[in-house]
């Protein structure tokens, strides 16, 4: 287990950031946005802003510690103002792949080409 959490955590450093916390540091949205994220891959890669920290009064680790523990999801890196964060498969929201197409159906996304892209 240490070992995938290791590579899930080398990876994540390796791209960008997923989410970034602005200047209204850690509002609903954000973690609204980041829950959303983990739900569907499982790890997360977050930025925070200089102003984040400022709004906020917390310093690096304990800004995302508090984002850690308001999601109920595990720390995994911090350096500098980037952290990962990851949420166990047992505390993600089981949805199949029927929910999936019904929500996209009732977005509006069908997945269709336009008929004017159609040659």
């Amino acid at each position: 287990m240490r070992k995938a959490l290791k590579r899930l955590k080398e990876e994540a450093q390796q791209g960008r950031a997923d989410v970034i916390i602005g200047k209204h540091g850690i509002s609903s949205g954000v973690l609204e946005e980041i829950r959303r994220r983990l739900e569907d891959k499982g790890v997360v890669k977050v930025k925070a802003l200089k102003t984040a920290l400022k709004v906020t009064g917390l310093d690096r680790k304990a800004l995302a510690e508090e984002t850690a523990k308001r999601l109920g999801a595990w720390l995994l890196d911090v350096r500098g103002r980037t952290f990962v964060l990851y949420l166990p498969p047992e505390k993600r929201r089981k949805t199949s792949r029927r929910d999936n197409i019904r929500l996209r159906r009732l977005s509006g996304v069908t997945g269709r080409r336009k008929p004017w892209l159609r040659r």
